[in-house]
């Protein structure tokens, strides 16, 4: 059995709520969906989302990398082989880890749907159901305070507040969320990469003297100053947590080397798809960080197969897997959906998608 054709995609979803942070402000999902289809018709589906600010890749970037790399690459080899296929994906081309990591995600998808499992079941897990934290936007106090609050009444017991855009107004903004939530709520900071050095050690410093509570920091320091984020590890209490620093191995292998971060946020979009990703985890896990999966903004493809990781694998804390509950609708039919702050596989092969497009629209 052959790969037959791959097919790109382009897929645009509205959030209903803008999601902003140090990085940027986003009103959409924009993303390319991958279709690799097999000799009897079955396909499997990855995407990679449009993330500029992060990965630096575009629809049109993706597309052309699938089009002129992957397609002539896979198209005519065996389907069954997922290993060699994910193998050879990796090392065709430099960069374009979002690319990658559809393509990955797809012949996964395909190799599920082929045996009649669901995804977390080809990756050798059992479980359909993961738990996910929820990310309050940056803002103003009053506006995290209030977006906070409504999140705990809504069931999630996580909040991921993004900061980073004001590191003199931060403290009274966490405070101020602290004060809306409670003690017994989990607060883990974001600071996409907002921060100076020495900003970030002022900034935590303050949370923990205030004793607001902050389970870990993201990302606090741009994301090629590895000596800036190991100089902010070694001066506060609280854990640091590299996310746009690590991409792949090598990266990896130098935040640990230089110990500059406590724990590690794995992508599929950064780092290239599944195989990659479970490297990356298993890499941490044997070093002794803590680790969690988390995604961009992107689809219940993307999301489905970063939560289908996280249930066969399984993650130190737990895992950032919202970005689905950002959109307006769903955007396909089929795939995981949500039950309050849980994420819920379908026992479906492979992603479970059905449709790339909401009930009753057409397939762009």
């Amino acid at each position: 059995m052959t790969i037959r054709e791959i097919r790109t995609h382009r897929l645009v979803a509205p959030l209903h709520t803008p999601f902003v942070t140090a990085l940027a402000r986003l009103t959409s999902v924009s993303t390319v969906v991958v279709e690799i289809v097999d000799d009897d018709g079955r396909s499997g589906f990855g995407e990679a989302p449009e993330v500029w600010t992060v990965t630096g890749s575009s629809l049109a970037s993706a597309e052309a990398c699938v089009a002129q790399v992957f397609r002539p690459l896979l198209v005519g080899r065996a389907a069954e082989d997922l290993i060699g296929n994910c193998r050879s994906v990796s090392t065709a081309v430099i960069g374009n880890e979002s690319a990658k990591a559809a393509v990955d995600v797809a012949l996964h998808d395909l190799a599920a749907r082929r045996l009649g499992v669901p995804l977390p079941h080809l990756l050798g897990g059992a479980r359909l159901t993961v738990p996910t934290d929820v990310t309050v936007s940056a803002g103003d106090a009053r506006g995290l305070a209030d977006a906070a609050a409504k999140r705990i009444r809504e069931g999630y017991r996580v909040l991921k507040v993004k900061v980073g855009t004001d590191a003199g107004g931060d403290v009274p903004r966490v405070a101020a969320v602290r004060a809306a939530v409670g003690p017994d709520v989990e607060i883990r900071l974001d600071a996409n990469q907002g921060w100076t050095p020495r900003e970030a050690v002022r900034v935590i410093r303050a949370l923990e003297d205030s004793g607001t509570g902050v389970a870990f920091v993201e990302q606090p320091v741009h994301h090629r100053d590895l000596e800036g984020l190991a100089w902010v590890s070694d001066r506060v209490e609280t854990p640091i947590m590299a996310d746009e620093a690590v991409f792949g191995v090598a990266d990896l292998v130098e935040v640990i080397r230089r110990r500059a971060a406590d724990m590690v946020n794995v992508k599929l979009a950064k780092s290239g798809g599944l195989r990659p990703a479970r490297t990356l985890l298993e890499l941490a896990e044997a070093q002794q960080m803590g680790t969690m999966v988390g995604s961009m903004l992107e689809t219940e493809i993307g999301v489905g197969a970063a939560a289908s990781l996280v249930a066969a694998y399984g993650t130190s804390v737990v895992s950032d897997l919202d970005a689905v509950w950002w959109l307006e609708r769903g955007a396909v039919t089929g795939g995981m959906r949500y039950e309050g702050a849980t994420v819920v596989l379908p026992e479906a092969a492979g992603l479970g998608v059905t449709s790339l497009a909401p009930v009753g629209e057409p397939v762009p």
